[in-house]
């Protein structure tokens, strides 16, 4: 199985600068040294009207990896568990 690590916030500047030189995603891709599908996943999810802003989409996967972790349960019911 193969283990990732998620973009970082200065990862996600870079791809604005690149992206502001005209290279393509998988020039992006190669210099970051990630997938072009990660390049490609990144600015689908986080390119709105105004285009890929690194500040933003940093703090949209912030929120989206609080949404995700959600404990199910609170303290008090594991000890009854």
């Amino acid at each position: 199985m193969r283990h990732y690590t998620q973009l970082t916030r200065e990862q996600r500047y870079q791809i604005s600068a690149l992206l502001d030189n005209n290279l393509t995603q998988t020039e992006i891709a190669k210099t970051l040294g990630v997938h072009k599908s990660t390049i490609s996943r990144e600015l689908k999810r986080n390119t709105g009207k105004r285009g890929y802003r690194p500040k933003q989409a940093h703090e949209f996967t912030e929120e989206r990896i609080k949404q995700r972790s959600k404990k199910r349960f609170i303290e008090p019911i594991w000890g009854v568990v």
